[in-house]
């Protein structure tokens, strides 16, 4: 890695074995203006993951200053993610500073209409992010593995489809709360069914209220994709997070893809949810194209839900 990095910036890039210790803390000691070096993983240490204080206290030993530009990680109370701040003076990078802008964007003062774009397997993933958007948005789109447990809560035919059985009163719960804020919950009208999900299935297009006992539904259909590229068409700010089916099975990954390649198209902000949807953006080239891709997936979903995350708390009262 060190390696990779001295060809990228262009200049050499020291490494040590471990991150920290007497032979780091030299070798941090030895650095001139300008010199960059690479310590080893932290989460080798346990005391890590735990928020050891007194591993946050090696890690400050080896620094003046404290930087934290790694959103994708500030959900987590790791050592040196909060503990550290409190060792040195600490702030947010550029990176960290865009996310909490852009997704706090999303909270506050969104363009408007707004519409939230979500898939992936679970529901429970993703409640707390809905209840905290649902007085936000205009507009609701479900797809993914998620759309089936909300589907069910509506008495649909899901055959075999993976169902949260715990999650299907939630979901009958959120589209209540929907109808209560005026926001509107487009579920699939169709979608992509087969016997098993590998790399050898065929699958076939059946409507909502067709889906057969023993198939599995793998993908929206194009007639939901029409209609979620109508809705999306009409919107000025677009988040979207989870696939739309299975993407890694290509045969099952329409859906997905051509989500992607309508968000450039859009006259709105859009912003992807980091995660397997930024893998799907970055893989089809499209990164450049959207207003912002956030490099964390479980990071922006705690932050869009509310949370307080750790990595940012930590920061606010630093000057």
């Amino acid at each position: 890695m060190a390696e990779r990095l001295s060809q990228i910036i262009g200049k050499k890039v020291g490494f040590v074995t471990d991150c920290i210790g007497p032979e780091v803390e030299k070798a941090a000691g030895s650095l001139k203006t300008g010199d960059v070096l690479l310590l080893e993983n932290l989460r080798f240490h346990a005391e890590e993951e735990k928020g050891d204080e007194a591993f946050a206290g090696a890690l400050a030993r080896l620094g003046d200053v404290y930087v934290n530009d790694a959103f994708g990680t500030s959900h987590r109370p790791h050592a040196s993610i909060a503990p550290i701040t409190r060792l040195l003076p600490a702030v947010a990078g550029l990176l960290l500073e865009k996310e909490v802008d852009t997704l706090g964007g999303l909270l506050k003062e969104p363009e408007r209409p707004f519409a939230a774009v979500f898939g992936g397997a679970k529901v429970s993933d993703k409640v707390t992010v809905l209840k905290n958007i649902m007085g936000k948005v205009d507009c609701l789109l479900i797809g993914g593995g998620m759309a089936a447990t909300f589907l069910k809560a509506k008495s649909c035919e899901v055959g075999a489809s993976a169902v949260e059985e715990e999650s299907i009163n939630v979901a009958g719960e959120l589209m209540k709360q929907a109808e209560k804020h005026n926001v509107r919950v487009i579920l699939p009208v169709d979608v992509i069914v087969a016997g098993e999900i590998d790399a050898g299935a065929r699958g076939t297009v059946v409507p909502i209220g067709a889906v057969p006992r023993d198939q599995k539904i793998v993908d929206i259909g194009p007639q939901t994709v029409a209609a979620f590229r109508k809705e999306l068409e009409k919107s000025r700010t677009v988040f979207w997070n989870g696939p739309m089916g299975v993407q890694e099975i290509p045969q099952f990954a329409a859906g997905t893809e051509s989500l992607a390649r309508l968000l450039p198209k859009l006259k709105a902000r859009t912003v992807v949810g980091g995660g397997s949807t930024a893998d799907v953006i970055d893989a089809l080239g499209l990164s450049a194209k959207v207003t912002f891709v956030s490099t964390g997936g479980g990071a922006s979903l705690e932050f869009l839900g509310g949370a307080a995350l750790p990595g940012v708390v930590s920061l606010m009262d630093k000057k």
